[in-house]
């Protein structure tokens, strides 16, 4: 690092230069002032003195004033030659007529008698005001003070203007002295500001010289070296700053000791530790992060140091700076994406000083992804355990509580339902093995035996069910009507019917959870040329439209809250579209947010002579 300072930037260039320049500015606004003042003064005197004195300009009123023209013109010329200012002037006497009557030039007489050209002596005589001008002639390069005063005549109580005082006098000389003056000044101020200069070097030598004596030492401490000491020229405030200075140096070479002893213990218990640990400053900045945390967050130490632990993380969405200094907590952050998964548990404390100062945070992250999979794979099962055997389960039971209630008597109804029973838990064991064997279905390998079934009494089948239970439920939770739509003829199709009558109950507790009370569940059955389409619609809230694409992956829900309260898993409608597409059919829903939803199925149809079926048989 190069710590060589340029002499323009230095503490004595900089004193000089404020010294010179508060020098300079002193000397140049007391120039101005001195020579406007010189100027104002000697101007005030030449005026003096080539104004006409009281009598003359009496004797030339006078004298205007006669009606005798020629009288007054030899009068006026007499006057004029007698007077003898100081300085020369040239002077004319002009009538309220504007005429010229006189003037103190010898070799200008041929003017008199004639009419004044100049506008500024009409302006006198009609607006009675003395003018006075500064002009400069460019012909001859010369300044002229010009005056023009009119003169009065009182006659009783009135008065009248005869005429104007016309006086014309050469600036120059009074310039010239002023000239003169004012290089004589700013020599003298030259001198000055060089005097002052040097001395002003001089100062600032006897300052910065201590100030840069502490400024090396200060720069071996930041090195680590303690070892100097900076010489105490007085008992100033310079000496006082180098006593402190050289005591600063012994307290930071102990603190340095102790601090770099902590650091080593710290660095060793940082890295050995499994969880992630990263501290930061008071402003949220990152200052330290163990190997195990940049392993987590897949970031390399440079790239994080310095930078907000809100970004590190990515919570700004969710949490401010003053949210953790505040309220310091514990969340989980998902940092899964469609490469790997990784679930951090994040706790933060605060670093804090005995003062109750806030120094910083340390977070503690604990990679809890394999617990988080698990405890989320085990609540899936149980729920989706739940939701596809609570339909059968409540079949049992309603057909028993029929025995139960005396249909054991009937010798028609009892073995009937006793056979439905058998038949429900036997389609509960099977339910269970295709939850186990949904994988193997994914990939294809697991079989589907079909059969020629009518679907038109597999259908009536599976809703006689339905309504069965809801006349047996004494205090239904939801009461509704279930209106059929069916083809008459009947429609033969080939399917497994254990697997197509589980899509078709998860299709109908759908819809009963998802419809009004009361509400009405059409399902329909029909034909076109060559499928067979079978759909259920409900009265319910309806599915949004972003939510269509992905109402069939697995534990999807569009409503988590709402599908939890009433018991749905998320995996019923997947399971539905993988058993239809292994009977190579087609599985669709159609929604209108707000008027219910209705899905649809669509499997493969041929129309069957009934010779054929015989055959079949």
């Amino acid at each position: 690092m190069n710590n060589q300072i340029k002499f323009y930037q230095s503490i004595k260039f900089k004193i000089a230069l404020v010294f010179a320049l508060v020098l300079l500015l002193t000397v140049e606004i007391v120039g101005a002032v001195f020579i406007r003042q010189l100027e104002h003064q000697n101007l005030s005197t030449f005026k003096n003195q080539i104004q006409l004195q009281t009598y003359v300009t009496n004797s030339i009123t006078n004298s205007l004033s006669k009606t005798d023209l020629d009288k007054s013109d030899k009068e006026i010329k007499t006057i004029l030659n007698d007077y003898n200012p100081t300085s020369s002037a040239q002077i004319q006497v002009i009538d309220n007529k504007g005429t010229i009557r006189g003037t103190n030039e010898i070799n200008n007489q041929s003017i008199v008698g004639q009419k004044t050209t100049d506008n500024n002596i009409k302006t006198a005589i009609y607006n009675n005001r003395t003018v006075e001008k500064n002009t400069y002639d460019s012909q001859n390069s010369k300044r002229y003070y010009t005056e023009i005063k009119p003169l009065i005549k009182n006659f009783g109580n009135n008065s009248e203007v005869v005429g104007a005082v016309f006086i014309k006098a050469n600036l120059d000389p009074v310039y010239q002295n002023i000239s003169n003056i004012t290089v004589i000044y700013l020599f003298a101020a030259a001198i000055a500001i060089v005097l002052g200069l040097l001395i002003s070097i001089v100062i600032s030598r006897a300052i910065t010289n201590p100030i840069e004596e502490m400024r090396k030492q200060t720069m071996r401490i930041a090195r680590g070296d303690y070892s100097g000491q900076v010489h105490v020229y007085g008992t100033d405030e310079l000496g006082q700053l180098a006593s402190a200075v050289n005591n600063l140096s012994v307290r930071v070479e102990q603190s340095h000791d102790s601090t770099e002893s902590e650091r080593r213990r710290l660095d060793s218990v940082l890295s050995n530790m499994t969880d992630g640990v990263i501290a930061t400053d008071r402003r949220g900045n990152v200052t330290i992060v163990n190997e195990t945390a940049l392993l987590l967050l897949d970031e390399n130490e440079d790239q994080m140091i310095g930078k907000s632990i809100l970004d590190v993380l990515d919570i700004h969405d969710k949490y401010n700076l003053r949210d953790l200094l505040e309220n310091p907590n514990e969340f989980v952050i998902d940092f899964s994406d469609q490469d790997h998964d990784l679930i951090l548990h994040a706790h933060f404390s605060l670093i804090q000083r005995e003062s109750g100062f806030i120094s910083g945070l340390v977070c503690v992250l604990h990679d809890i992804t394999e617990q988080q999979k698990i405890d989320a794979d085990r609540r899936q099962f149980v729920s989706n355990v739940s939701h596809e055997l609570r339909t059968p389960l409540t079949s049992v039971r309603s057909y028993i509580e029929a025995l139960t209630d005396g249909a054991w008597k009937d010798p028609e109804l009892a073995p009937k339902f006793l056979k439905v029973t058998e038949d429900e838990t036997d389609r509960m064991i099977r339910m269970i093995n295709d939850l186990l064997t949904l994988s193997r279905m994914d990939s294809g390998t697991q079989k589907i035996n079909t059969e020629l079934v009518n679907i038109n009494e597999l259908y009536n089948y599976i809703l006689n069910r339905f309504e069965m239970i809801l006349k047996k439920d004494e205090h239904p939770e939801k009461t509704y009507k279930i209106r059929r739509e069916f083809t008459k003829r009947d429609l033969w199709v080939e399917l497994d019917t254990d697997r197509f009558t589980q899509v078709l109950d998860n299709l109908m507790n759908n819809a009963i959870k998802y419809s009004p009370d009361g509400g009405t569940i059409t399902c329909r059955l029909y034909e076109t040329r060559n499928k067979v389409i079978l759909s259920v619609s409900d009265q319910g809230l309806g599915i949004p439209r972003k939510d269509i694409p992905h109402i069939f992956d697995r534990f999807y829900r569009v409503d988590k809250a709402r599908s939890r309260k009433q018991g749905g898993s998320g995996l019923g409608l997947a399971i539905s579209k993988e058993v239809v597409e292994a009977l190579n059919g087609q599985i669709w829903v159609e929604s209108i947010e707000g008027r219910g939803s209705t899905f649809y199925i669509a499997l493969p149809y041929e129309p069957l002579a009934e010779e054929d079926l015989w055959d079949e048989v």
